[in-house]
């Protein structure tokens, strides 16, 4: 149920797909064209911030593909993939303004076929919430404070609004 005031109803603020590869060049570049078939948008490379020899990984190497969106790009974007795991999350999935999740295989996903060129990848889907009025505490120009229960998106909220919009169940 919607809240009648307007400043406390939850929406998308943005979602992450996040492709994990190792050090792995071909897997580098099959991660970024399965998220170009997903999402439609350049996937930008994840870098190392530490260096892992036993899995020959070196400081600022590419061990990842991801791409954020936000709007209503979003909202349709979390519609698709929360229907890649048949509208099922689990609730420990669910934290404090954020729900994470992870696809399998991206030839769940409706609408997309697989491709041998890609190869078969799972990928990780961050979807973070928001309240409107948030932009008052991190805009640069006369910022001020906002309480702690409009910053914070409690984990029931997220699954009403979840449940509201997008027909998910919990296990």
């Amino acid at each position: 149920m919607e809240s009648s005031n307007v400043m406390r109803n939850v929406y998308i603020d943005k979602l992450m797909i996040n492709i994990g590869t190792g050090a792995d060049e071909k897997a580098q570049e099959s991660a970024k064209k399965l998220i170009k078939l997903v999402t439609g948008r350049k996937a930008a490379d994840g870098l190392s911030k530490k260096r892992n020899p036993s899995f020959k990984i070196t400081r600022g190497s590419k061990i990842a593909a991801f791409v954020t969106i936000r709007g209503n790009d979003a909202a349709q974007l979390a519609k698709k993939l929360i229907g890649a795991v048949d509208n099922n999350i689990k609730d420990s999935s669910i934290r404090s303004n954020t729900l994470s999740f992870g696809i399998k295989e991206y030839i769940d996903i409706d609408g997309i076929k697989y491709d041998p060129s890609v190869g078969m990848l799972g990928m990780n889907v961050n979807i973070a919430f928001k309240r409107k009025g948030y932009r008052v505490c991190t805009r640069k120009w006369r910022n001020s404070t906002i309480p702690r229960k409009h910053k914070d998106v409690s984990a029931d909220e997220i699954k009403e609004y979840l449940a509201r919009e997008f027909k998910v169940n919990f296990v």
